[in-house]
């Protein structure tokens, strides 16, 4: 196929669009390099050096002699140039991760916050009315989060999209039909996926677009199949308070010797999944496609669920490392219960990667080797939900700060 990545070079789009590639399809990344940016904002990199992207592919060719195009598009902006794009190259699929993902820096300021819905919301629509106003009838995948659902605490698995409801009707008589999932994001990020939800849902039932949604996990792991072929194709890995995911910031603490850092009681249980898995159910959900007139069409894309002190003390365990309790910046549930079906994978084939001690170690071998490049400053957490919390988060974890004898 020829196939549209938006955000390929971002934490899940880069690896995605290795692995299709080396499926032999024509793969082109349209993306405005925004994370980039962000990085310099936020004054931090990535853990691991990353070269520009036009590098990254010129290595990936030299490699394995296929080619990877690149297309500098702002997707929330312009719209003429992205369905002009479209329009002349006709692609069979369009991946669409082309949005801010953390929720911590969705909600650092009213700034970041109108960013975020700005950019996520716009980039979406734009993506869609451009697929109906060209005819294109390309199977569009997006990369949507398990935070829509909120957090189970009635003991019942979240389905995978859709639940089925009994509604009374005026004569008395119940009638079954199925909704979508209730949505309760839990940031201004996770908001902006579920609304990307009732956009799909409008899509396919007024314009017949064929849309699959991933509800993903947290993604771990750094290297694929394919980023293990040169070193100049490795993965970013973020370990800052806001786009560091928990388990990597974990175990990049415990390889720098920082205390691991569990917000609360650590009872917040999460849904995980590792990178490779990630591109897998990728490449899974574009060969089963919805057919035209069909719903969308929504996957669970997670393979385990922990709570995140146990994976704390995994890892405290495993690496000697030691644990530091903070205020939770996040206006959540202390404790909270996950239960989530993903059988739709499972029946297409996905055998899941699961924490496993030797996948656990190579991510610390990653996090030593590079650990020169960390700044110490930027991996607590302090992007708070509101300001009154934003009054309690510890800034200094490590405790260097000097303190009054007072």
């Amino acid at each position: 196929m020829k196939i549209a990545v938006l955000g390929g070079d971002g934490f899940v789009g880069w690896p995605t669009s290795l692995h299709l590639s080396d499926q032999g399809h024509e793969v082109h990344i349209l993306d405005n390099l925004s994370r980039r940016w962000i990085d310099t904002e936020l004054g931090v990199q990535s853990l691991t050096p990353m070269d520009s992207i036009q590098e990254r592919s010129r290595v990936w060719h030299a490699e394995t002699g296929r080619r990877i195009h690149f297309h500098l598009i702002d997707l929330a902006k312009d719209y003429e140039i992205l369905k002009s794009w479209l329009a002349a190259e006709r692609p069979d699929a369009v991946i669409h991760f082309a949005e801010q993902r953390a929720a911590p820096y969705s909600m650092k300021s009213d700034r970041h916050k109108n960013y975020t819905v700005s950019n996520n919301v716009n980039a979406t629509h734009n993506v869609l009315n451009a697929l109906v106003e060209i005819e294109l009838d390309a199977h569009l995948i997006h990369l949507g989060t398990m935070g829509v659902y909120g957090y189970s605490t009635i003991g019942a698995a979240i389905p995978e999209g859709y639940l089925p409801v009994d509604i009374e009707t005026l004569s008395g008589e119940k009638k079954r039909q199925e909704i979508l999932y209730p949505t309760r994001p839990g940031s201004i990020y996770h908001m902006t996926k579920s609304l990307d939800q009732i956009l799909f849902q409008f899509y396919a039932q007024n314009d017949g677009l064929r849309i699959t949604d991933l509800h993903q996990g947290i993604v771990w792991g750094t290297h694929t199949e394919q980023t293990r072929r040169h070193a100049q194709l490795i993965n970013r890995f973020d370990y800052d308070g806001d786009y560091g995911t928990v388990l990597n910031r974990f175990l990049i603490q415990a390889a720098i010797d920082y205390p691991l850092t569990v917000h609360g009681t650590g009872g917040q249980t999460r849904a995980f999944i590792h990178i490779q898995d990630s591109v897998r159910c990728v490449e899974l959900a574009l060969l089963d496609a919805p057919k035209r007139g069909e719903r969308v069409k929504v996957f669970n894309q997670m393979t385990e669920t922990h709570r995140v002190r146990d994976l704390a003390e995994m890892v405290a365990t495993l690496t000697g490392g030691r644990i530091a309790w903070l205020p939770n910046p996040r206006k959540e549930a202390a404790e909270n219960d996950l239960i989530v079906e993903n059988r739709q994978f499972l029946d297409l084939g996905l055998q899941p990667i699961t924490l496993a001690e030797g996948l656990l170690s190579e991510v610390v071998e990653v996090a030593k080797k590079f650990a020169y490049r960390v700044d110490r400053a930027r991996v607590p957490a302090v992007s708070a939900w509101t300001r009154e919390i934003g009054k309690l988060v510890e800034r200094d974890p490590e405790g260097r700060a000097l303190r009054s004898v007072s």
